[in-house]
C-alpha cells in the first residue's frame, strides 16, 4: 500500500537542497515510501522557461534528490495540467493560455497552443523523474465551459449526443493525457473531485489511471468505493488542516487521517497519500514536521488503526459532492484530541508538546476566526492576501476585540512563552500582532470620529511597526526553510498601504474637504478626495 504525503512548493516555497535532505530523511524515518512534490509553477520545466520564479526546483535538484535516495524514497511529481495553473497564466507569457481573462487560475483545455505545452510539461517530467507514478493534477476545473472556446466546445459535445458536455471537454483533455503517460511506460494519476460532479468523464479515463481520492472533512468511505467500484485503484487523501487555520488543527489532521488509513485497509485501496497546502501567508514547514512524522507512524500501522468494517450501499453521486458539506465540517469541529501528533512533539520536548497543544487544540476555542472551519483563515487573508489589512478591522472587529479575541490573546500569549525556537514564535507572533494591528485601527478609527487626527495617527503608527516586525518573520522563515518570499512583500505592501492612511489622515482628518469620510472609507485602496458618495463601491462593477 502506497505511503505518501506531499510538499506543496508551488504556495510559494524554495526548496533547497539542505531542505530536501531534511524532508526525504523525515519521510523515511516516518515510515512513508512516498514524497510527493506539487510543483504547478515552482518547477523549472524546461518548456516554461518564462515562468520560472525566484529560486524554484530544478531538475538537477530532481536528480540529486533522486540519486540521494535511490530504493529508499520514491519522488513523485505532481502537476496540475488545468485548474490551478495560475502560476502560468498570469506570467506575459503564459496570459494567452487563460480559460478566461484575468480571471481564475484554469486554463483553456480548447486553446490548442495550450494543450500542446500541457503535452511538453508531461515529457519533460517523464525524462526528469524516475517515478512510475506521475500526477497529472486534474482538480477543481470549476471554470469549465466559461470561456468563449470551451463553451462553444461543450454546446458542440451536448448537440452530438453527450449528457454532460463539460464532462466530455474534461475527458477530451485528461484522458490523452493520461495515455500519453502510458504509452511512456508509467502510470498515470490525478485527483477525484470532478468526477463527483461529472461522473460520465470517468468513462474515458484509461483504467490504468490512479485516483486520488480527497476528502478533508469526511470519511472517504463512499467515494472511494464510487471509484474502486468502476475498476480505477483509489489512493485515499486526507489533509494536514492548516489553510484553515492560523497555524494548523491537530485534532481533525489526526482524525482525518486515521479514517483514511482505516477506509484504505477496509476498501484494500491502493494507498494512502497524506497532502499538506497553503504554507505561504506565514505558513511554515519547520513547525509541522512532527506532524508529518505522526501522520507517517498512522500510515505505516506503528501506532495502530481501528478495523472498519464498511456496509455495501447504493451511493448516491449528489451525496458525494460538496466534502461533505456544513454538517461534515460540523462533525469535524467536534474533535479534541490527537495523541499521535501530539506525541511526535513531545519526542521534541515538553515546549513543543505544550506549544502545539496550545496553538494546535485550544486555540479552536477561542471561537470565531479561530475556530475550526472549511475554509481558509481569515486572519491570514484579510491582514496580508488582500494588500488591504484594514479589512481585518473591518470585516472582524467585533470578534477579535470581543470574548473571542481575548481568549486568543491569553492562548496566544502562553504559547509564546513555550515557544522553543524562532520558528515557532513566529507563527505566534503572527496571531498576536493581527490582535494588535485590529486593538490599534479600531482606537485609531475611534480618535478619528472625535476629531483628534493627531490621536488617530499615533494609533495608526503601531499599525505601521506591526508590518515591520511581521517582514522581519518572513525573512527569517525563508532563510530558516525555505518560505515564502511573497509574504516578505505582502507585509511591505501592507505597510505601504497605512503610511497611505496616515497620510490620508494628515491631509483630510481634520475636514479639509467640507467633509470627514468615514474611516472605513478613507482606509479603503480605492479613496477618492471629493468622491463623497463612495461610487467606486456602490457601482455594481466596481470590483471588477
Amino acid at each position: 500500500m502506497l505511503r505518501m504525503w506531499t510538499y506543496d512548493l508551488a504556495r510559494e516555497q524554495h526548496a533547497s537542497r539542505e531542505i530536501l535532505r531534511e524532508l526525504a530523511d523525515m519521510s523515511i524515518a516516518a515510515g512513508f515510501d512516498s514524497m510527493g512534490l506539487y510543483l504547478e509553477h515552482r518547477f523549472a520545466y524546461p518548456s516554461t522557461p518564462w515562468a520560472h520564479g525566484k529560486d524554484a526546483l530544478t531538475p538537477d535538484d530532481v536528480r540529486w534528490l533522486q540519486n540521494e535516495y535511490r530504493g529508499r524514497l520514491k519522488i513523485v511529481p505532481f502537476l496540475n495540467l488545468l485548474g490551478h495553473f495560475e502560476g502560468m497564466i498570469y506570467t506575459e507569457e503564459g496570459r494567452r493560455y487563460a480559460e478566461e481573462r484575468f480571471s481564475g487560475m484554469q486554463a483553456d483545455p480548447t486553446n490548442r497552443a495550450f494543450v500542446e505545452l500541457a503535452e511538453k510539461i508531461v515529457d519533460d517530467v517523464l525524462a526528469i523523474f524516475e517515478s512510475d507514478l506521475i500526477h497529472i493534477g486534474g482538480d477543481e476545473t470549476s471554470q469549465l465551459g466559461a470561456g468563449i472556446g470551451s463553451r462553444e466546445r461543450v454546446a458542440r459535445f451536448e448537440a452530438a449526443g453527450s449528457a454532460d458536455g463539460k464532462a466530455s471537454l474534461y475527458a477530451d483533455h485528461f484522458a490523452p493525457l493520461a495515455q500519453r503517460v502510458l504509452d511512456a511506460g508509467r502510470r498515470p494519476a490525478v485527483w477525484g473531485d470532478m468526477f463527483f460532479d461529472h461522473p460520465s468523464a470517468l468513462e474515458a479515463m484509461p483504467k490504468e489511471t490512479l485516483i486520488f481520492d480527497w476528502q478533508y472533512f469526511r470519511r472517504p468511505d463512499q467515494t472511494a468505493r464510487f471509484f474502486i467500484d468502476q475498476g480505477f485503484e483509489t489512493v485515499l487523501s486526507p489533509t494536514i488542516h492548516t489553510y484553515n487555520a492560523l497555524w494548523c488543527h491537530l485534532a481533525q489532521t489526526e482524525r482525518n487521517v486515521r479514517e483514511h488509513v482505516e477506509t484504505a485497509h477496509a476498501l484494500n485501496a491502493a494507498g494512502v497519500c497524506v497532502t499538506t497546502w497553503e504554507q505561504g501567508l506565514f505558513g511554515n514547514y519547520e513547525t509541522l514536521l512532527p506532524a508529518i512524522r505522526g501522520c507517517g507512524k498512522l500510515l505505516s500501522g506503528e501506532v495502530g488503526h481501528a478495523t472498519t468494517v464498511i456496509e455495501r450501499s447504493d451511493v448516491d453521486p449528489e451525496m458525494l459532492k460538496g466534502q461533505g458539506g456544513p454538517e461534515a465540517v460540523a462533525a469535524y469541529a467536534e474533535e479534541t484530541e490527537a495523541p499521535v501528533l501530539l506525541r511526535e512533539y513531545l519526542q521534541l520536548g515538553e515546549q513543543h508538546e505544550t506549544w502545539a497543544r496550545l496553538m494546535g487544540i485550544r486555540l479552536q476555542g477561542a471561537g470565531e476566526t479561530f475556530a475550526f472551519s472549511g475554509t481558509r483563515s481569515s486572519i491570514k487573508c484579510r491582514l496580508l492576501l488582500y494588500s488591504n489589512p484594514f479589512l481585518l478591522w473591518l470585516r472582524d472587529r467585533d470578534a477579535l476585540l470581543g470574548e473571542p479575541g481575548l481568549k486568543a490573546t491569553a492562548i496566544l500569549n502562553e504559547a509564546l512563552a513555550f515557544a522553543p525556537d524562532a520558528a515557532y514564535r513566529g507563527v505566534t507572533e503572527l496571531g498576536l500582532m493581527a490582535l494588535q494591528f485590529v486593538l490599534s485601527v479600531e482606537e485609531a478609527a475611534k480618535a478619528y470620529a472625535d476629531e483628534k487626527p493627531g490621536l488617530a495617527l499615533t494609533k495608526l503608527s503601531v499599525c505601521r511597526q506591526v508590518f515591520q516586525n511581521l517582514e522581519k518573520i518572513a525573512k527569517s522563515n525563508h532563510f530558516r526553510f525555505g518560505g515564502s518570499l511573497a509574504d516578505v512583500e505582502r507585509c511591505r505592501t501592507a505597510q505601504e498601504h497605512v503610511e497611505r492612511v496616515i497620510r490620508r489622515v494628515k491631509q483630510y482628518g481634520a475636514g479639509e474637504l467640507g467633509y470627514l469620510p468615514s474611516f472605513e472609507t478613507i482606509c479603503h485602496p480605492k479613496f477618492v478626495p471629493h468622491d463623497q458618495g463612495n461610487w467606486w463601491l456602490i457601482n455594481r462593477w466596481a470590483n471588477e
